[in-house]
């Protein structure tokens, strides 16, 4: 049986002059439905998008070490994607 984990990646924000020290990362939670993973990770990326952050910043579902994302949100738009399994892209959730 398959777990999944919801990662947030983060670039801060970066003032005049500052040097880009790359991207953060972390599993913010592993969970064993899918579903529960996904509503975490739309929970996550609502309050970013309410905190008005200047950081940028996006959320993904994957069953760990997958390279293919099942669910992404990224904090800058209101878009969710999720993975087609049978063609491998990411498409748009209406």
């Amino acid at each position: 049986m398959d777990t999944f984990e919801l990662v947030e990646f983060v670039e801060p924000a970066l003032g005049e002059g500052a040097h880009f020290g790359g991207t953060e990362s972390q599993v913010l939670g592993v969970f064993e439905a899918e579903g529960e993973a996904v509503a975490e990770g739309r929970a996550r990326w609502k309050a970013f998008q309410a905190s008005g952050s200047t950081d940028v910043a996006w959320w993904i579902v994957r069953v760990p070490g997958e390279d293919l994302a099942r669910w992404i949100a990224d904090g800058s738009n209101a878009t969710e994607r999720v993975l087609d399994l049978t063609t491998n892209t990411l498409v748009e959730v209406h």
